[in-house]
């Protein structure tokens, strides 16, 4: 197991507030993810920050992210009440596709949504899991005048 895969285990068994300032440290110890690399199909979940948007994708049943081409992305899998996965295009006010984007130094790969100015940046993990930071107008938390950035993570399915 790699000392990346084991760091990020320990992350997702926390029950307690995770600092950002870990989960920065984490970022910048990552290799920048790849278009190619985030082809498939996802399951998300979060990091709990204190961030405004925590427990909110929850809440709207999101299950994670499906990458069909760089063009042809479902950023907001959710499960309906019978559990049947569908793309919610209205919460995520249409679909979205992937670029490279410079975020922080390095370019990586960054799921852009069509209908909203959010940008969600990937970091590789492994082969089956890559750490995500939402960013973009109106997700930026900003909390005792710092603003503060959305910590999520999506495994292959």
């Amino acid at each position: 197991m790699s000392l990346a895969r084991k760091k990020f285990d320990d992350f997702k068994k926390r029950t307690g507030a995770i600092a950002d300032q870990e989960l920065d440290e984490f970022w910048a110890e990552l290799e920048p993810a790849t278009i190619d690399g985030m082809i498939g199909e996802w399951k998300g979940g979060e990091f709990l920050t204190g961030h405004r948007m925590n427990g909110k994708l929850e809440q709207a049943g999101w299950f994670g992210k499906t990458f069909k081409s760089a063009t042809d992305v479902q950023p907001l899998v959710c499960l309906d009440a019978e559990g049947n996965k569908f793309s919610n295009v209205k919460m995520g006010k249409g679909e979205a596709s992937l670029w490279l984007e410079e975020f922080r130094g390095e370019l990586t790969a960054t799921m852009v949504y069509d209908g909203q100015p959010v940008h969600d940046h990937f970091k590789k993990i492994d082969d089956n899991a890559v750490l995500g930071i939402m960013n973009g107008k109106g997700v930026i938390d900003v909390q005792d005048g710092v603003g503060r950035y959305y910590y999520f993570f999506l495994e292959r399915l």
